[in-house]
């Protein structure tokens, strides 16, 4: 049964109060993990976790994809049989794919020219059968907007890999405290998920007939899924061959900060839209309404940090890391782009799977590998800064796809849908090329000690979103007026 508007507006609202408080700790957290980390580990051994586990980054993906997001869609009548047929088709997955990826790590060893790459393959498989018994008890939390999922199992996990592979690394471990830590968080998250759940298999019954209905909707998202981490992987074995392991850890850690502002979305809002767009997708002028809304407040966040990469990346990632991961720097500012196109792409795709148009994004998985494959062997010869551009044309190819493919399901036409999202970026463009100014001429953040180079950084942060505020007011006043709206309701509620 769909809530009233009002009911859901506030359980939408509170759901994103609640992401966006987890989020800070979870970002917090990992930032702190990745900063220390950097300093006891060489960009090397971040290098080899990376190639290590690409197989079983990938495969974990694909194994959640293709029957979660159908089953939040699934009625309630028949829901036990569906969380029973999901547990056991994901969890025979995950042992199948455990086994494919122990017998490939020699593979993987040979191709990144590391031994030790495919020995940590070998040992990380078995977080493929742990990953899979996460997938039902957070699948039901989300579709039942249960929030505990982001306040308390997110920040427990990420703090638990934070300590553990800092301790190890600390001890020495190398590589390996990443592997340790890795494992010590899916246990957490094993653990934690199902007590919070209150969910057990043998409720229902699981058939072939309910796993056939299943992923019959979750083909679609899980050809998605396969096409964005096979991107990913292109992006890796392109790195590693035509550079070095120690350009996979630049990568790595580089991608990590160039996907916050998509994280900021993904975080704070994707993790009730898609529920909530289900219950609306019935109704034509609410569900419109709801999708521009969240698609204007996603894109208005997320510019801001993307022209902070570009303005002033290199020094973020120097004064962050350290001087040895300058390169890191290089190629967070060419991947700026990265969080704008998932940003958008999050929102149209939630967009889809509620309206149960999940055969749509088929066309963005191709345009994601034509596009990515493409620019990263055109590109890759100017190093990791060529890789990070063909990153972010390849994110915003997918961003505009997307857009065109869900217009028509939300009853929005593509001149209303500019005129939302190049009004608010012609203002960021505009901020983003001052502060790069000064930053490149006056302030040299990164040249500064670690303190007063980061109180540089974040004074550069704030006159790029105070800019861009007052520049919405000529190049967006539509957006201007939703930003001041906001504002004084909040000041009404406090």
């Amino acid at each position: 049964m769909t809530p009233p508007a009002g009911r859901l507006g506030a359980i939408l609202r509170r759901g994103a109060l609640m992401s966006t408080a987890a989020l800070v700790v979870v970002q917090a957290v990992g930032l702190a993990q990745t900063l220390v980390l950097a300093r006891l580990l060489s960009p090397a051994e971040v290098g080899v976790f990376a190639a290590g586990t690409l197989l079983t980054t990938v495969l974990a993906a694909i194994g959640e994809g293709a029957l979660t997001q159908a089953l939040i869609q699934r009625a309630d009548a028949d829901l036990d049989d569906a969380a029973d047929t999901v547990f056991w088709a994901t969890l025979a997955g995950g042992v199948v794919m455990s086994l494919a990826v122990l017998a490939a790590s020699p593979l993987v060893g040979a191709l990144f020219g590391s031994a030790t790459a495919g020995t940590v393959a070998a040992v990380t498989s078995g977080g493929l059968v742990l990953h899979a018994l996460t997938n039902v008890p957070d699948t039901l939390m989300q579709r039942r907007f249960d929030f505990r999922r982001r306040l308390v199992v997110d920040p427990a996990t990420v703090l638990t890999f934070a300590v553990v592979s800092v301790s190890c690394a600390a001890a020495g471990l190398g590589v390996w405290a990443l592997v340790v830590g890795s494992y010590a968080q899916l246990a957490v998250w094993v653990g934690l998920g199902w007590a919070l759940a209150g969910w057990r298999p043998g409720r229902g019954r699981p058939t072939v007939a309910m796993w056939r209905e299943l992923a019959r909707f979750g083909l679609p998202l899980m050809l998605a899924t396969l096409g964005e981490r096979l991107r990913e992987t292109a992006e890796l074995v392109v790195l590693g061959r035509a550079l070095d392991t120690a350009a996979l850890g630049f990568h790595r850690y580089a991608k990590r900060i160039a996907l916050l502002p998509g994280m900021v979305v993904l975080q704070a809002g994707a993790f009730v839209l898609f529920p909530a767009f289900a219950r609306i997708a019935g109704e034509r002028e609410r569900f419109r309404d709801g999708f521009l809304s969240a698609l204007t407040w996603a894109w208005l966040m997320a510019l801001p940090l993307a022209g902070l990469f570009v303005a002033a990346g290199e020094s973020v990632a120097v004064l962050l890391l350290g001087e040895p991961w300058r390169p890191a720097g290089v190629a967070l500012t060419a991947m700026a782009g990265i969080g704008l196109g998932q940003t958008v792409t999050a929102v149209a795709v939630e967009a889809l799977k509620g309206a149960g148009a999940p055969q749509r994004l088929y066309l963005l998985t191709v345009v994601g590998l034509v596009t990515a494959t493409g620019l990263l062997l055109v590109l890759v010869r100017f190093g990791l800064f060529g890789v990070g551009l063909a990153m972010s044309a390849a994110a915003l190819a997918v961003a505009a796809t997307a857009l065109w493919q869900v217009r028509d399901v939300v009853g929005v036409a593509g001149r209303e849908l500019g005129a939302r999202l190049l009004g608010p970026l012609a203002a960021a463009a505009v901020a983003t090329a001052i502060v790069a100014t000064l930053e490149r001429t006056v302030i040299r953040a990164a040249d500064h000690p670690v303190a007063a180079g980061l109180a540089l950084v974040t004074a550069e942060a704030l006159l790029l979103a105070g800019l861009h505020l007052a520049l919405l007011r000529l190049a967006a006043p539509a957006a201007a007026r939703t930003v001041a709206a906001a504002a004084r309701a909040a000041l009404r509620r406090r």
